[in-house]
């Protein structure tokens, strides 16, 4: 009797331990998508008069659960010699699936947006809400051959035809 116990426990035991291993497949490869933007990067520019300057960062937090974007921007301003300072957090987090497809943005001037993220080997894709009267925003980081990545942040009034807000290369510091 004793025996057959302990089978009926070792069972479940292996049976949760599977269960753990093939949940977290499927996790594990949706954060191979994230590995090339991980780190910290700062804006590449030419040096050119009237430019902004900007870092950014990647990192995983809490056990890989979300992963957390910080980025500081200065910009001159047009009217005054003062800079232009631009913070944001954006929060990368697990759909229904386990799938980092999830995030949330905040900044300084009080914005907030939700974005589903898509995926392909070398770029990741944020796509606002579409929301009646409201613009759509896209967000899209590619890696360049040079291990250089590209941002661009674009708009659309209709959520189909998108215009370039801002673009520019950061590279990983």
């Amino acid at each position: 009797m004793k025996s057959i116990k302990s089978n009926m426990i070792n069972q479940k035991i292996i049976t949760f331990l599977l269960f753990l291993v093939f949940s977290n497949l499927g996790f594990a490869q949706t954060n191979q998508n994230w590995n090339w933007l991980i780190g910290n990067w700062e804006g590449v520019g030419n040096g050119k008069p009237g430019e902004g300057k900007g870092v950014f960062s990647f990192e995983y937090q809490l056990d890989q659960n979300v992963i957390v974007r910080k980025s500081h921007s200065e910009y001159p301003s047009r009217d005054s010699k003062k800079m232009t300072i631009h913070d944001d957090l954006l929060v990368v987090y697990l759909d229904e699936n386990k799938n980092l497809s999830k995030a949330i943005y905040f900044d300084n001037e009080g914005h907030v947006i939700n974005y589903s993220i898509t995926y392909t080997e070398k770029t990741i894709t944020f796509l606002s809400e579409t929301k009646p009267n409201q613009p759509t925003f896209r967000l899209i980081y590619s890696l360049l051959e040079n291990k250089e990545v590209n941002t661009a942040f674009e708009i659309s009034m209709d959520g189909k035809n998108f215009n370039t807000y801002i673009e520019g290369k950061s590279k990983k510091i």
